[in-house]
């Protein structure tokens, strides 16, 4: 049995806080432009090359199985054919910028410059150095990363490898769960915390007859019901899953210490908060439509 000094669901609390701040990157128009600046002009690849380039010049079989729950087919529309246009080197140093810019338009200089921030970013830092790499791919090629010297950017790079080391060990509790990628969206979706339906199929090249196959899955599993929605058995999954990433992330948080996730979760959550009212995620992300 697994014990802990920290307040239940503490790490996944200070998780929503803080991912937000590194995810506004990849919805921001300043990725694509920097990109384009290497050469890189499709919009469509700019999420697959900035998230992956930390593993350098790898194939879509790596990103598709590193990502889960995009299309092989979607994904091998632009790699491995980018790495002949720009460097992963070169494609980290423009996410890098573009998370510099963005961080900048969203918070105003005065919050990214602030004390606040370089707390932010000591606190989230010091979580980061109990993370493993073990099984964790997209965070172990994270942590081979230098840490930026300006603090915006640091807490970005923190956020980063906190981010990518709750993902890692999530997809140990799909695979666990016995859920493919399609079926672990349609679950997601069907939450109270899922992203629209429309997005999710707008972005992650499925088609209609796919995700419509996996919800007939998924009901011969009693976890959806005939209205798409989830079952009393489709909940509990889904709240077990959240739990078992709970349990395999809870490293860097119990690291950190109770005051020390407290505090970040709050200054975190004041910059997300300051993100999300500036515009920082598309209107039609959340909700089941």
């Amino acid at each position: 049995m697994t014990t802990t000094s920290l307040p239940e669901r503490a790490g996944r609390r200070c998780h929503n806080a803080v991912n937000p701040l590194h995810s506004t990157v990849y919805f921001s128009p300043d990725l694509p432009a920097e990109l384009a600046e290497l050469g890189v002009e499709d919009p469509g690849a700019a999420y697959f090359v900035a998230r992956s380039a930390a593993m350098g010049p790898v194939g879509p079989g790596t990103v598709a199985a590193t990502f889960y729950n995009f299309s092989y087919d979607l994904v091998a529309r632009h790699l491995p054919r980018i790495w002949s246009v720009a460097t992963p080197e070169d494609v980290l140093a423009a996410r890098l910028r573009a998370a510099d810019r963005t961080l900048r338009r969203l918070l105003g200089d005065a919050a990214v410059e602030s004390p606040e921030m370089a707390e932010a970013a000591r606190l989230a830092l010091r979580a980061a150095e109990a993370g493993t790499r073990h099984a964790r791919p997209l965070f172990a090629s994270h942590a081979d990363l230098p840490v930026p010297e300006a603090p915006h950017l640091a807490f970005w790079h923190a956020a980063t490898l906190l981010r990518e080391h709750r993902g890692d060990g999530h997809l140990v509790a799909l695979l666990d769960a016995e859920l493919d990628g399609v079926e672990a969206l349609v679950t997601h979706t069907a939450s109270d915390r899922g992203a629209s339906r429309k997005w999710v199929l707008a972005t992650r090249g499925w088609s209609l007859e796919v995700w419509q196959a996996a919800e007939e899955r998924l009901r011969g599993r009693g976890l959806l019901d005939g209205a798409g929605a989830l079952t009393e058995a489709g909940i509990r999954l889904r709240a077990d899953l959240e739990d078992t990433t709970d349990r395999l992330d809870r490293a860097p948080y119990e690291h950190l210490g109770a005051a020390g996730v407290a505090r970040l979760t709050e200054l975190a959550a004041g910059f997300t908060q300051t993100a999300v009212e500036a515009g920082a995620f598309p209107a039609d992300l959340l909700g089941k439509g």
